[in-house]
């Protein structure tokens, strides 16, 4: 039996691997661009869905409050169906996981607005931004952990990486969607109506993406444990947090990283590049497409390189070009604005270093807690780093205009301590050959 599990795992990518990896990708991508798709549309959604003699300031706060408030109910989520998919199984948390964005993405592409119901039109839009934070908190730990268990060990980088790349591409369409709607639409066409079609389309896709998720297996690793009565006998958040705390600790502080990287070069940077450099929102959108796709295509590629480096080798040098690609842009966009495009374009290829982050924690729990300990820990991480950032950030700015990069630059380093520190204790960091023996 350990032999043929040898070769199993030995074996290369099949069909049905890479029918597994497109939808699991396509679905993490839809699901991404109907979580993103709102901060597009926020000023609008803010004069639509709150009284019309509200002050535009009161308006914005409770506008982005209402987005805040799914990244407060990701953890919730997240944590729940991370615990039924370790008791349970992968799938039906991953298929729920789809379900769960669409819904309410299709729902606020219909509800009328504050002109039509009154005060229930800004509650019903909280309720069901908290259900889109729910579903994407189970979205991405459930991803990474699925597509993991489903491909053979010396795969999981490149399994891992097409899925990064799918939640990141989410956020491209995002941003093109965002910027065809309103070219193709004017000003008041967008208000009136035109706003509604992105999240009608992102709903139906998720919708569709749901029912192509039918099909995909339980994973092997999962049907493995429930045929050996080798599932936890209790709470896996508690098992987690009491056998593995460390694994734990170190999956929050390279989650660290991603958020910094996600947050700072690809989210905040165009609104800070027009307040430092007086850059137009058109030279800043062009640029933030430019990194975001790049971005998308190194992840993969860096999933390429996990499987042959590992992730000492692969976190370190990345970690490395993070930090001077993004010093390079921040002080290289001032001096020389001809270069805003390539130089972010070069920081979003460096930020494809996360890919990193979920093989360090597929790699990092066994597989009775695994789906629950990435998921805690990411989405925890996600929720008080991710809310903290843009805060310190905006301060940093206003005291030194290389401030985003200091912060980066900062982050990283931890990520680089976390990488040297772990290239002796856990080997299954190193290579992935040694990754088959905990994990498989």
């Amino acid at each position: 039996m350990a032999e043929r599990g040898a070769a199993a795992q030995n074996r290369p990518l099949n069909g049905q691997d890479i029918r597994t990896l497109a939808l699991a990708s396509l679905g993490g991508a839809l699901e991404f661009y109907d979580f993103i798709i709102y901060v597009f549309f926020a000023t609008v959604i803010g004069h639509l869905f709150f009284p019309v003699g509200m002050p535009d300031w009161l308006q914005q706060v409770q506008t982005f409050g209402i987005f805040a408030a799914g990244y407060l109910a990701r953890p919730l989520g997240g944590i729940i169906m991370a615990h039924f998919g370790d008791l349970v199984g992968r799938k039906r948390m991953f298929t729920l996981s789809v379900f769960l964005m669409a819904v309410p993405t299709l729902l606020i592409g219909l509800m009328p607005t504050y002109e039509t119901i009154g005060y229930a039109a800004p509650v019903l839009l909280l309720v069901f931004r908290m259900m889109q934070g729910a579903a994407i908190g189970g979205e991405g730990p459930g991803a990474w952990v699925f597509v993991a268990e489903h491909v053979p060990a010396k795969h999981v980088g490149l399994a891992c990486g097409m899925l990064t790349g799918g939640l990141t591409g989410g956020i491209m369409l995002g941003s093109l969607m965002a910027t065809g709607i309103n070219a193709a639409f004017t000003p008041a066409e967008v208000g009136e109506w035109a706003w509604r079609i992105p999240f009608l389309a992102g709903g139906v896709s998720g919708l569709v993406a749901m029912y192509l998720r039918r099909f995909l297996q339980e994973t092997p690793i999962f049907e493995e444990m429930r045929a050996h009565a080798a599932l936890s006998k209790e709470l896996p958040v508690k098992q987690a947090l009491r056998d593995h705390r460390g694994a734990v600790i170190l999956s929050m502080l390279v989650t660290w990283m991603l958020t910094a990287a996600v947050v700072v070069v690809i989210l905040m940077t165009p609104a800070l590049m027009q307040k430092l450099h007086g850059f137009t929102p058109v030279m800043t959108l062009k640029a933030n497409l430019a990194a975001t796709f790049l971005l998308t295509v190194c992840a993969m590629f860096s999933g390429v390189l996990l499987d042959r480096f590992g992730a000492v080798k692969v976190g370190l040098i990345g970690g490395v070009l993070l930090i001077v690609s993004t010093y390079a842009l921040y002080i290289g966009a001032g001096t020389s604005p001809e270069l805003l495009l390539p130089l972010y374009a070069f920081a979003g290829a460096t930020v494809g270093v996360i890919n990193v982050v979920p093989f360090v924690m597929v790699n990092a729990f066994p597989p009775s807690v695994r789906f629950t300990g990435v998921s805690f820990s990411y989405n925890v991480a996600y929720a008080i780093f991710g809310g903290v950032t843009p805060l310190l950030v905006t301060a940093l700015v206003n005291a030194n205009p290389l401030g985003p990069a200091h912060y980066v630059g900062a982050v990283t380093v931890v990520f680089l301590i976390c990488m040297m520190t772990q290239a002796r204790a856990r080997l299954s960091l190193v290579t992935p050959e040694a990754a088959e023996a905990p994990a498989r």
